[in-house]
């Protein structure tokens, strides 16, 4: 009697499983073509290379420092110095292939980790974690005495990510998120969504790193947040990439957003009825050409920005560019990683930069003697990521952004953040990392000649998994 009722629970359990792949993957005989290549699924593009291809003597071993953050390079595929930047490496699908023909699967991925160490000045207690030289203090003991210990557990990281085929190609999708809160939440450990989108073919929509930034330049570092001078940011898009062999186009259209600094006006003139708006969708593209292990890339934006004044009916139109070129350049056991970007109020796409657009005398217009002013930046990036062997590496560099002020904002108004770092890291075995790190961040104001410099020592231990719970392995 038990036997028969195994045999029949056994029986069951098979029926509700080809009912659950039936739905999740549809009928067999729907397969199309298998999912091509695989990089990071990142700006630009939609593809990734496996972890493992990344193992070379320039890369992080298994993408164990899978590091991006934020609010988000065209894939490149083999032609990668690296296979893509282990930032987001874990972000994109992969493929197994079956004489041709494409099979549903779905992973499960993601990391477990602890930062650890000591701050021998002080940041804003909401960055505790991390080295963002915008977030030093604006002026002495702002945040304190100097001299903390922290610990952290905030990069940690879950995901999912798959693929189906449908009658029109191949479906690959990616849901992850982690626990760093940003926004209201910041300075929490909460969730936070980082990535969720879905591409067929030639298209993606919805949420992951903006078209205009170059994941590859993130380099191997602890730090959560990385080098100040990055283009850094994921948000909702439309992509769409005609080109992706070695030499990659993608044209996008972006959720926008931006913020102001009222500056010397804040205590003078009510702003209770001025108002920023956003008319259009940002426009971002991107063109990369890679050969043998290296790569060269250029990006764009183009954005407007309403300001309208409801007391007096004026509306003020203020057109945002930007312009970031990058490179990865590959030679014996390295990687040198270079960006360099200009543009005017796109600091909402970088990676440490606090506002957009502040305020400036406009005295050939008496209608409007104070207007809105983009404000202009540069920034530039220059890391180099060394293996001395398989198990061990190390990562150096230097980043540096700088804002040309406006004559309205206040003199301890963030004019310049620099950024520097050196570490050594060590993966004993697959899905294991640790390593320790030193970290340097400057900040200098405006015009009142204040700067304030912090020095960071980090460590850092994280395991990590990716496995197939559907499809075959």
């Amino acid at each position: 009697m038990r036997s028969k009722v195994w045999r029949v629970e056994k029986q069951m359990f098979r029926v509700a499983m080809g009912v659950m792949a039936f739905l999740l993957f549809g009928h067999p005989s729907a397969r199309s073509q298998s999912y091509d290549g695989q990089k990071q699924i990142t700006p630009g593009q939609n593809k990734q290379l496996p972890a493992e291809s990344a193992v070379s003597p320039t890369v992080r071993p298994e993408s164990l420092l899978d590091k991006t953050h934020s609010d988000a390079s065209p894939l490149n595929t083999a032609a990668s110095p690296v296979g893509g930047s282990t930032a987001d490496a874990s972000a994109a699908p992969q493929t197994t292939p079956d004489n041709g023909k494409a099979n549903g699967y779905l992973d499960v991925y993601g990391f477990v980790e602890l930062d650890l160490g000591y701050n021998f000045r002080t940041i804003d207690p909401n960055w505790f974690d991390v080295m963002r030289p915008s977030k030093l203090p604006a002026f002495s003991e702002e945040f304190g005495k100097n001299g903390n210990t922290f610990f952290s557990v905030r990069p940690s990281r879950f995901g999912t990510k798959g693929m189906y085929p449908t009658p029109w190609g191949d479906m690959t999708f990616v849901f992850e998120f982690d626990m760093f809160g940003v926004g209201v939440n910041a300075g929490q450990t909460t969730i936070r969504p980082r990535k969720y989108y879905g591409e067929i073919g030639r298209v993606l929509a919805g949420q992951t790193n903006t078209n205009f930034m170059d994941i590859d330049v993130f380099p191997n570092v602890l730090d959560y947040w990385g080098p100040n001078g990055m283009v850094f940011i994921r948000q909702p898009q439309l992509r769409w990439t005609p080109i992706n062999e070695d030499t990659i186009l993608a044209i996008a259209i972006e959720q926008p957003g931006a913020s102001a600094d009222s500056g010397a006006l804040a205590d003078r003139i009510d702003l209770s009825n001025v108002k920023g708006r956003f008319q259009w969708p940002d426009l971002t593209g991107s063109v990369k050409h890679s050969w043998n292990k290296s790569y060269i890339r250029g990006a764009g934006v183009v954005r407007s920005i309403k300001i309208d004044n409801l007391t007096t009916n004026n509306t003020q139109s203020i057109v945002g560019w930007g312009f970031d070129a990058s490179s990865n350049v590959a030679f014996y056991k390295d990687v040198l990683r270079l960006q360099y970007v200009i543009g005017d109020g796109i600091e909402n796409y970088m990676n440490d930069a606090p506002i957009d657009v502040a305020p400036e005398l406009n005295p050939s217009n008496p209608a409007m003697p104070i207007k809105g002013q983009p404000v202009r930046l540069q920034s530039f990036v220059t890391y180099l990521d060394h293996n001395w062997s398989d198990k061990w590496s190390s990562a150096i560099g230097y980043s540096s952004l700088w804002m040309t002020n406006t004559s309205l904002q206040t003199p301890d108004a963030f004019h310049q953040g620099q950024y520097a770092s050196v570490n050594l890291l060590c993966s004993p075995f697959k899905n294991f990392m640790t390593g320790g790190e030193f970290q340097f961040g400057r900040r200098t104001n405006m015009s009142n000649g204040y700067h304030a410099n912090d020095y960071k020592i980090q460590f850092s231990f994280k395991y990590s998994w990716d496995f197939r719970v559907l499809g075959r392995p």
